[in-house]
């Protein structure tokens, strides 16, 4: 049931009264307050297109709106309208299991971009963000109506293979089919010799162009690193519970065939320019240290493509696809990169109808407050981390390590500490599927709700439970807005901190039949609700703990 919240119905009884006192196109948003149920600040803005009092506005707006939904309506500070509302309203949001999300983004098509691992590398800390983030923001888009189309941008092309696919024919006996792990340690031992033999270097060059021309015993090899990478990234995906499946991959190289047609039709239209046998773009404003221009290097001079090329061809590709809204969730170093990607695409005319979004965030941290490392000063694998939170609390450690990332805001750094990753007390997941394990208990010991009465006396921690449960979609519509999934981690450890608030103060087993019926709905709604908010951040919501 897609019930109406009571903050939607509340800001339209207000804006109408507001409309009364000034017609030309009053508004208003209300929110929770602490001093009533909702509060009201439209008579603001309204008076001042007015040139009205702030408060004579709203105290016209309170007369207009007597008798109407609310059970006492006053004028506060300035011209704030604080309004509280009639129990038997609040009962009945709990007797028809409160609000839906709304639909926002409904006919919307959304591409998010996320995890992004490469080729023949082990997935390590710096992955974690970008996946649970990434994933976090689909499902949060897919539950305010949006079409989501996932997309794995895998590293799966260019100088690296040509470097590892030359070192492989050189060393025929280098086992790496087992796995990933075999394949990353020849990885690094292939850099080692291209970095140190200059012959090796240009044979390795010398396999990329054979790459590149679609030599069939290169690609035959190329096909094999790729297939065993994809292998072992969805294992990790499925160990995270995310969503990330084989036919969400879409390497660098599914864009090869599109490369030239990009520069030709940026070289045609004044966008790119030659510069040292290079050709490359310029962004107005973009300057360096040096407070020279920084380029945006779309073809090498020895012809090759990189990271530039490859990313105008995806936003232009997506474009066409008929993409609303591309998110991509790639950590904040590279704000210049997509800076200059979008601009470049918009003036080709590739974003008339496509809003692209870089979603950038902070970094995993170790105990000493530096960027995670391991004691080498090496990459920790993100296996590793994974491995550490599960021998400190099995299955659920892992949902511990997720939430911890995205009950953080994204744009911020935060410790790696997986003992208080997993506590039961404070915000923890292990602290919200305990919740919910906890009401799952009590309501099969109370058995069915039956009917919810509207006429029973409501109690303080009752009407803030309700309230709080009413709030949820607005919540979900505001976080997927601003591509912030903590905002809803925020929300479910305030849902379950009034959930033990009202259990502590207000028996439900042994309350009297009436009291006993509301409760129980009441608790079917925090359960679902505290369910379908895990859902959305990629949690786990066990019955039992």
């Amino acid at each position: 049931m897609n019930v109406v919240p009571l903050s939607d119905l509340v800001e339209a009884v207000v804006v109408e009264a507001l409309r009364k006192s000034v017609p030309s196109g009053a508004e208003a948003v209300v929110r929770r307050s602490e001093f009533a149920d909702f509060q009201a600040n439209g008579a603001l803005p309204a008076a001042k297109k007015a040139g009205r009092n702030p408060r004579e506005v709203a105290a016209d707006a309170v007369e207009a709106m007597a008798g109407d939904l609310f059970e006492a309506v006053e004028v506060s500070g300035p011209g704030f309208i604080n309004l509280n509302l009639p129990t038997k309203a609040l009962w009945r949001q709990v007797a028809e299991q409160g609000a839906g999300v709304p639909q926002a983004w409904a006919g919307k098509k959304v591409y998010i971009d996320y995890s992004a691992p490469n080729v023949a590398k082990e997935m390590h800390v710096g992955h974690l963000r970008s996946t649970c983030i990434g994933d976090a923001l689909a499902h949060m888009a897919e539950a305010v109506g949006a079409e989501v189309v996932r997309k794995n941008h895998v590293g799966d092309w260019g100088t690296q293979f040509g470097m590892l696919i030359q070192y492989l024919e050189e060393n025929s006996g280098a086992e790496w089919h087992e796995g990933i792990s075999q394949l990353n340690a020849l990885y690094k031992k292939a850099v080692r010799v291209f970095d140190e033999e200059a012959e090796f270097a240009a044979r390795a060059r010398d396999r990329v162009s054979l790459l590149q021309k679609g030599d069939e015993s290169t690609l035959a090899v190329w096909r094999e690193l790729v297939d065993v990478s994809a292998r072992a990234f969805q294992e990790t995906y499925d160990r995270l519970g995310v969503s990330l499946r084989p036919e969400h991959l879409a390497g660098e190289s599914t864009y090869n065939d599109h490369l030239d047609a990009v520069v030709d039709e940026l070289l045609e239209k004044g966008i790119l320019e030659e510069s040292d046998g290079a050709i490359v773009g310029y962004v107005e404003g973009e300057k360096g240290p040096d407070g020279n221009p920084v380029p945006l290097i779309v073809r090498k001079a020895n012809g090759s493509y990189g990271y530039g090329a490859t990313d105008l061809a995806t936003i232009r590709q997506r474009s066409i696809e008929g993409a609303d809204l591309v998110l991509y969730v790639v950590d904040h170093r590279q704000a210049l990169h997509f800076r200059q990607v979008f601009a470049i695409a918009r003036r080709a005319g590739w974003l008339e109808s496509c809003r692209p979004v870089h979603v950038p965030f902070g970094t995993v941290m170790g105990p000493d407050g530096k960027p995670f490392k391991t004691r080498a000063g090496k990459s920790v694998t993100l296996n590793s981390l994974l491995d550490e939170a599960e021998e400190a609390a099995g299955r659920i450690g892992i949902d511990a390590v997720k939430y911890a990332d995205l009950s953080t805001s994204r744009v911020k750094d935060y410790v790696f500490d997986v003992e208080r990753m997993t506590e039961l007390q404070g915000n923890t997941s292990v602290y919200l599927q305990y919740s919910h394990a906890r009401i799952c208990s009590i309501l099969a010991r109370a058995g069915e709700a039956g009917k919810v009465s509207t006429g029973i006396v409501m109690s303080a921690e009752e009407r803030a439970l309700i309230l709080r449960l009413d709030d949820f979609g607005r919540v979900v519509a505001e976080a997927a807005e601003a591509s912030e999934p903590h905002r809803i981690a925020e929300y479910l450890f305030t849902l379950a901190k009034e959930f033990t608030a009202f259990y502590g103060a207000n028996p439900v087993l042994k309350a009297d039949p009436e009291a006993r019926g509301n409760r129980i709905a009441l608790l079917e709604w925090a359960k679902a609700t505290l369910a379908k908010g895990l859902e959305l951040l990629g949690i786990e919501a066990p019955d039992q703990m």
